[in-house]
């Protein structure tokens, strides 16, 4: 469902905070969102600004699903499906998204927050952004954006990416269009990183119909039904971005970043700006979920498997289950391979049985507690390409950062008595029976 009929339905559910007490976008906003757990929030009356925010629609698989119509245990499959089935978006004339249009856009007016003593500047974080690539089309991304000006950001454009790509071969401004207020399934698709060339719009519209409008001022298309869209430049000029709290909750540093111009800005008419705290849970939900999809598929060229999670305890990136059905001795260390090859920025992988609940850490430990033995089970992978993200690693200016992978095989050995690795579980019987 779409935005707005996702926030009705979370609000006849019980499940949306409404904040009516005036507040601040300096720290107040964001640590209000943090300290209600980042539940979907929408804050009525911002100090100094005319737009309602609102923020919390992804911090939770649960929540996810609820807008697609699934289960937690199910959302990997849906993502797979729509990865594997994407559909172009309809396009329509006339969209919500474009029923205001300023041509002298001010940055100003709008609730950026600072989210941290120590921010760099105010920063727009839920922003899902939009270029076009010559030789391989659209594509969709996020790229967090520090106010440096009236009409102007920094744009953190991460080396190896496709936005960063084909901005480094452009020749002049890049065209970048940035929809803030999306559905969860743009969203999604926004985050998941499929191979250059794959339409994450397409993606979205699968997970969910979203059509795109044409931009006002730009050869770009944005989804019809987004709060606003800032219709801008990539220039070849730089300035600095940063400090920011990134993923693992650790403060980045201060970089020289491509100055992003806005040169028109479309919302509705009773838009809502979208806030995305950093380093919180829709932060880590939407970095690492998008992640089990591509492990998923890896995993499953070599083994059977049953599912995949990302975990919040690894920062959501640096951290992976994987559940398999062992069919072959080897299919735990294949699926192990396999995994590093999915998310390349994996540091650690654990792989386990299918009667292990990945949800549950205790499960999970209690594997490797009865089913792992370091001498035999353990693959460790030396000065290996890790994540900027691990203050561990090592790391060198203009380099890729160097890490220890480690892989945990924690299933059953192959030709062994499995009963004895079987947990015996008690009968459940109703209590009230005998309290009567």
């Amino acid at each position: 469902m779409n935005l707005r009929d996702f926030l009705v339905h979370l609000e006849k559910e019980d499940k949306l905070v409404r904040i009516k007490k005036e507040v601040s976008t300096k720290y107040e906003l964001a640590s209000i969102l943090y300290s209600v757990n980042e539940q979907p929030t929408i804050f009525e009356h911002v100090k100094g600004y005319d737009y309602p925010v609102f923020g919390g629609i992804t911090s939770s698989r649960d929540i996810i699903a609820e807008a697609f119509g699934t289960t937690k245990e199910q959302l990997l499959f849906k993502l797979v499906d729509a990865l594997r089935h994407p559909k172009q978006p309809k396009m329509v004339e006339k969209a919500a998204c474009q029923e205001v249009v300023v041509k002298d856009p001010d940055i100003d007016t709008l609730p950026l927050l600072f989210h941290l003593p120590g921010d760099g500047g105010r920063y727009a974080t839920a922003t899902v952004a939009t270029i076009k690539d010559q030789q391989t089309g659209r594509n969709v991304a996020y790229h967090r954006l520090m106010q440096r000006g009236k009409n102007t950001f920094t744009a953190r454009l991460i080396k190896g990416r496709q936005t960063r790509t084909t901005y480094d071969k452009t020749t002049g401004d890049l065209e970048m269009a940035v929809c803030i207020g999306n559905s969860v399934a743009t969203m999604v698709a926004a985050s998941l990183g499929p191979p250059s060339g794959v339409d994450e719009f397409s993606i979205g519209n699968a997970l969910d119909p979203a059509p795109l409008v044409k931009c006002k001022t730009k050869n770009l298309e944005v989804p019809a039904d987004s709060e606003f869209v800032f219709e801008g430049r990539l220039t070849k000029d730089m300035d600095r971005e940063g400090p920011f709290v990134d993923l693992t909750e650790t403060r980045d540093f201060e970089r020289q970043e491509p100055v992003f111009v806005i040169d028109c800005i479309t919302h509705r008419k009773d838009a809502m700006y979208q806030v995305l705290i950093p380093g919180r849970l829709e932060h880590k939900i939407l970095m690492g979920m998008p992640k089990e999809p591509t492990i998923y598929d890896e995993v499953s060229k070599v083994a059977t498997c049953k599912n995949v999670l990302v975990t919040l305890g690894g920062g959501s990136w640096l951290h992976g289950i994987v559940q398999i059905e062992k069919k072959n001795p080897d299919d735990g260390k294949k699926a192990i391979e396999a995994a590093f090859i999915g998310h390349k920025s994996m540091k650690h992988v654990v792989i386990v049985d299918s009667d292990v609940d990945i949800y549950n850490p205790n499960a999970v430990e209690w594997a490797i507690a009865t089913r792992f033995q370091g001498d035999k089970d353990l693959i460790i992978k030396k000065d290996q390409p890790g994540s900027s993200l691990d203050p561990s690693s090592k790391q060198e200016e203009g380099k890729k950062a160097l890490t220890t992978k480690v892989g945990v095989d924690a299933t059953i050995p192959f030709d062994v008595d499995k009963s004895k690795y079987a947990v015996v579980k008690y009968k459940k019987v109703d209590v009230d029976d005998y309290l009567r």
